[in-house]
């Protein structure tokens, strides 16, 4: 009973600390006041503001366009991935998923770093389009881990059931495997 008690004291301190700073930050940003050593009153103000920058609008326009487009792509990518990876043989498939756990074992700041090195050797303008293949490359990974397990667990002999049944390939991919990894595809993205 006692461990039991210090346990959830321990928790509770725990997720004290990791969320008070946002708690904080949340209510002073209600506050009316220039500083926020003194209280000035609700307002939204400071909101207000942020609405009225146009350099803020356009800054939020560029990343919901960049985590819209990699999401779309990486999914797209990675089931695609992971359905080839799926179908391998044990020595290749296991190359594949150890490509595949590096952009998620090493940091990100490591990766991005690596990506932009590569740009500037390529000479490759830096802008919009390498944030977004940059995002995409970082994202792919998790869409493969994700529609993986689906795959694994899949009876392996619906699509060929299908395709004695007369479906062409694609129509067997599209009608029997992405049914099944659909759970997989919305996790990823």
């Amino acid at each position: 009973m006692v461990i039991r008690r210090l346990k959830l004291g321990y928790l509770s301190l725990l997720l004290l600390f990791l969320y008070a700073p946002i708690i904080v930050l949340v209510v002073y940003s209600f506050n009316n006041s220039e500083t926020r050593a003194i209280w000035g009153g609700l307002s939204l103000r400071w909101y207000i503001a942020l609405l009225n920058d146009r350099h803020i609008i356009q800054a939020l326009y560029v990343t919901l366009s960049v985590a819209f487009l990699a999401t779309i792509a990486s999914v797209a990518l990675g089931t695609l991935a992971a359905i080839g990876i799926h179908a391998m043989r044990a020595k290749p498939k296991a190359l594949f998923m150890n490509v595949t756990n590096l952009p998620m074992l090493m940091p990100d700041i490591v990766t991005g770093i690596s990506l932009m090195i590569l740009f500037l050797f390529a000479k490759v303008p830096r802008g919009y389009g390498t944030m977004l293949l940059a995002h995409i490359t970082f994202d792919i990974p998790y869409a493969i881990f994700s529609v993986l397990p689906l795959l694994k667990r899949m009876d392996k002999h619906l699509y060929e059931a299908a395709l004695d049944l007369g479906a062409t390939p694609s129509v067997a991919l599209w009608r029997v495997i992405f049914p099944q990894i659909t759970p997989g595809i919305i996790t990823g993205a």
